[in-house]
């Protein structure tokens, strides 16, 4: 008889087969956080270097004291949606101090940053218009746009040539299209051309949005992503980011100047029908955001451990995803050499992110790391020392490396 999870053996065949022996990436438990880069797995201190905790903001004093004062203040949550009582005066603070960071009219928090391109990007676009979405797009992205019911077209990862191609040939009128990608996407670190892209969507008239969630407090002058490094914001159209990495907590939002956009907290359902977020990680988020913008030197430090492991890891001989970035992926030719290094990389006190397809793009094998700017040098020195440790051990298969000059 046919059984609802009949369609998922192929998927537990896989996971079945992967050769873990002392250690699971879909089975980690933190069991004790030390620091924003340390923990205890299994009794084994741990450096963490695939938390996506940029800025190290998690532990920061300032922000659990806000948390504290608010959870005080108000309860542990608001057991409402946006729309009906969910509405604090906390969350109102916290959309202004995002128009404010990024020098726009408007703002809508969302529970997480998966619902806010849920939201946006179904909203947004409807049976009549049209999406055109870089191919390497974050799941979230593409859920936002099955959401929509609107026709999806994907063009090659930053391929600005092939986005202006799709978009002569489906002679659409510009007003009913809406252009998405990111602004670093997340598997392999690398950036969007937002330039070209830009010179694109201004050529056909289209609405674009990009999505800076693996680079709001990373990229800029003042963190608001690669759209403020490239001096192109008041070219994007909607930017879409998330807390649950330089914020440092959970939630999600869009901001924009389209006279019209605050018609999304009537359109989009995700926003209308999820409970919202509780007072305590508004006030620790508000808090993470003041400090984001007004404090640089969190983003120094950032790269400063980013050149560091990008330059260690590449002069050790192994193949790097992209150029420099706080994301910083290391290439593996199978997925039994990947499973075995991950174990190895965790049994010598490293956690870095296991990737492989169907997530990754282009069918990649990936060990996924990346920086916070609360790693020391020394930890950052470790990291390097491991992966070349693991690398030699004959029980990963991996082939000899040849060190860089």
């Amino acid at each position: 008889m046919a059984d609802l999870f009949d369609k998922f053996e192929a998927l537990t065949s896989t996971r079945e087969a992967m050769p873990f022996e002392e250690a699971n990436p879909v089975g980690i438990v933190m069991d004790e956080v030390i620091s924003p880069t340390e923990a205890m797995i299994d009794g084994r201190r741990t450096i963490l270097a695939g938390t996506n905790n940029y800025l190290g903001l998690t532990l920061d004093p300032r922000c659990i004291a806000a948390a504290h004062e608010a959870l005080d203040a108000a309860g542990t949550g608001t057991t409402g949606s946006r729309v009906l009582n969910g509405t604090y005066a906390g969350h109102k603070q916290l959309e202004d101090a995002l128009a404010n960071l990024y020098g726009t009219d408007q703002c809508i928090v969302f529970s997480t940053g998966f619902l806010a391109n849920l939201a946006v990007i179904g909203a947004l676009a409807g049976k009549d218009d049209y999406i055109l979405l870089d191919a390497d797009s974050h799941a979230s992205i593409y859920d936002g746009c099955g959401m929509s019911g609107a026709t999806i077209v994907r063009f090659k990862h930053n391929d600005a040539a092939d986005l202006d191609k799709r978009l002569t040939r489906l002679g659409v009128e510009g007003s009913r299209v809406l252009i998405v990608v990111e602004g670093l996407y997340s598997m392999l670190g690398d950036r969007a051309p937002l330039d070209d892209l830009v010179a694109v969507k201004k050529k056909h008239g289209a609405y674009l949005l990009v999505d800076e969630a693996h680079s709001l407090g990373v990229f800029g002058e003042t963190g608001r992503g690669v759209g403020q490094d490239m001096g192109l914001d008041d070219d994007i159209d909607f930017i879409v980011g998330t807390f649950s990495k330089s914020v440092g907590t959970i939630g999600g939002y869009c901001v924009s100047n389209h006279p019209k956009f605050d018609i999304l907290r009537l359109a989009a359902r995700p926003y209308m029908f999820t409970a919202s977020l509780p007072p305590s990680v508004v006030a620790s988020a508000t808090k993470a955001i003041e400090i984001l913008g007004s404090e640089p030197e969190h983003r120094e430090r950032l790269w400063r451990n980013a050149k560091q492991l990008h330059e260690g890891l590449r002069r050790a001989g192994f193949t790097l995803g992209a150029d420099c970035s706080p994301v910083v992926a290391v290439k593996v030719d199978s997925p039994d050499i990947l499973v075995r290094f991950w174990e190895k990389l965790v049994l010598n006190g490293v956690y870095v992110n296991l990737a492989m397809p169907p997530a990754t793009p282009q069918g990649l094998c990936l060990l996924r790391c990346s920086l916070s700017a609360a790693h020391t040098p020394e930890q950052v020195d470790t990291i390097i020392e491991t992966f070349e440790k693991v690398a030699r051990m004959n029980s990963v298969g991996m082939p000899a490396l040849e060190p860089v000059d």
